[in-house]
């Protein structure tokens, strides 16, 4: 895809959170693929009844080296929507790369395409995270409708997306590709130091519960498991890294029913991408114990570090997971995530489980998804002809 003019349109710096890395990293690798890329990202991009979170942003964080970001996108005024995608059809990128994940985002996100391939040389291409959104709203149907018709093409990471893609009536080009790592949270520190440094006990039994608290992510799934007197009385501890985006007083009533008091450590704050490295190298398992999902950054970041993972059979999270070999995938049910967390610690499966993801980690390099929308853009260029 060398020498192309390539817009990304999506979260990047100062906002936070997992798709502004996931888009700057995207924007790195399009650049070192030979390319002309640059992201434009938002002024606003959420207002505060759609943020549950205490800030959109996170300073601690430096602007990417060599990567371009325009804040430039106001998600709730259509008179910005309509000048931003004015100034893309003027400057001609060969293609944008739009960033699809809420449905809230359909008329602006939707709008500006519109508006940019009117210059009849600009391709749309989506990378959708979710077409059916996991937490349902009024309009979500026909904001996402608006969007998806606006577009070429589409990437998804998860079989399970390009399955919902195909319930709307888009009969556009679709690849797949899997989700890369997370490379800039850095490499993995030795769990012996990264105890140290988050004042754990040096042979204790950590689980990581890691990233924003939804409902749909089954943080109660997991409570429930860890109430099971097997588990308690294994020593096992679970380690909860993330921000509250929802009354935290439901999971304090179970912690409070299960006596899970001294077995449940809240670490219940936005962890910076500077102290990402800590909490997954000083754990013995990830887990996912999703209700619902399409697919999940964190597995990703539990390979980065070599960390085995324990998800549910939703979606696509158990896509890259190996039952019984790199992790567990199983039913979302409190019983059978208690008889993985114990047959894990019983069996002394870490050993074997972090090898088998040490070697699966090799396919998630950020050069394949680059070269998926190559071939996208590609096959549109063809279908033009």
């Amino acid at each position: 895809m060398a020498n192309k003019k390539i817009y990304i349109i999506g979260p990047a710096w100062p906002l936070r959170g997992g798709l502004a890395t996931f888009d700057e990293l995207l924007c790195e690798a399009c650049n070192a693929a030979g390319n002309q890329a640059e992201i434009i990202s938002f002024s606003l991009q959420y207002p505060g009844f759609l943020f549950p979170g205490t800030s959109q942003f996170d300073h601690t964080r430096k602007v990417p080296e060599g990567v371009t970001i325009r804040s430039l996108i106001n998600s709730v005024n259509p008179m910005n929507w309509i000048a931003v995608g004015n100034r893309i059809r003027k400057e001609r990128p060969d293609f944008l790369i739009i960033r699809y994940w809420l449905p809230f985002m359909g008329p602006a996100l939707g709008t500006i395409a519109r508006r940019a391939r009117k210059n009849g040389h600009t391709k749309i291409i989506s990378l959708v995270d979710n077409a059916i959104p996991h937490e349902k709203r009024i309009g979500d149907q026909q904001f996402s409708n608006y969007f998806l018709k606006s577009c070429d093409g589409f990437l998804a990471m998860s079989q399970s997306v390009i399955s919902d893609l195909n319930k709307f009536d888009v009969s556009k080009i679709t690849a797949f590709s899997e989700h890369p790592l997370y490379t800039s949270f850095g490499e993995p520190v030795s769990k012996k130091e990264a105890r140290e440094h988050l004042g754990l006990e040096a042979n204790g039994k950590y689980l990581l519960f890691f990233g924003l608290i939804r409902r749909y992510k089954g943080l109660d799934l997991l409570l429930e498991a860890m109430g099971d007197p097997r588990v308690k009385a294994s020593g096992v501890k679970l380690i909860v890294a993330g921000e509250y985006y929802e009354d935290a007083s439901y999971y304090n009533e179970i912690i409070a029913r299960l006596q899970l008091e001294n077995d449940v450590l809240l670490h219940t704050k936005f962890i910076p991408d500077n102290e990402v490295k800590w909490y997954f190298s000083a754990c013995d398992l990830v887990t996912q114990t999703y209700h619902t999902a399409t697919q999940s950054g964190v597995t990703k970041i539990a390979l980065q570090f070599d960390k085995p993972s324990l998800v549910t059979n939703v979606g696509g999270l158990g896509e890259i997971i190996e039952h019984g070999k790199s992790g567990y995938v199983v039913a979302p049910e409190k019983n059978v995530i208690a008889d993985s967390i114990l047959d894990f610690y019983n069996e002394s499966r870490e050993a074997a489980f972090v090898s088998a993801t040490k070697e699966e980690k090799k396919k998630y390099g950020w050069d394949v998804i680059v070269s998926r929308f190559e071939d996208i853009y590609d096959q549109i260029q063809k279908e033009k002809k």
